[in-house]
């Protein structure tokens, strides 16, 4: 049985920073380019970034340039989203997903093959 559980989330004032972190279990980890979405209310599901399965390519979406990182461990199985200077829109609900993919430096943006049940970040003003 696949797995992703995501942790990390909670309320921050802007400005700050917060680490997302991601547990895989049950698929072939190195198989799997692995991103981090979110989803605010009333708006749909975006890509926020993404990590490459081997090369550890990485792909941001241009919101959060310059202001997140996306990290994975492969001997540990987990993926990680570190975010320093939160502003209030990045408030949302963020998920992890894993996709599998054919060659080590893809990053999908779209389409992916599993997800967590997502954490709340909340970022007040």
């Amino acid at each position: 049985q696949v797995q992703l559980v995501e942790s990390g989330g909670g309320l921050v004032q802007a400005g700050a920073s917060l680490t997302l972190s991601c547990a895989v279990s049950g698929l072939s980890f190195t198989r799997y380019a692995m991103g981090w979405f979110r989803q605010a209310p009333g708006k749909e599901r975006e890509f926020v970034a993404g990590i490459s399965r081997i090369l550890r390519t990485t792909n941001y979406a241009d919101a959060v340039k310059g202001r997140f990182v996306i990290a994975r461990d492969n001997a540990k199985a987990t993926v990680s989203l570190q975010m320093n200077s939160l502003k209030p829109e990045d408030t949302a609900v963020y998920y992890c997903a894993a996709e599998e993919t054919p060659d080590p430096f893809t990053v999908p943006t779209y389409n992916y093959d599993y997800w967590g049940q997502g954490t709340q970040v909340t970022v007040s003003s």
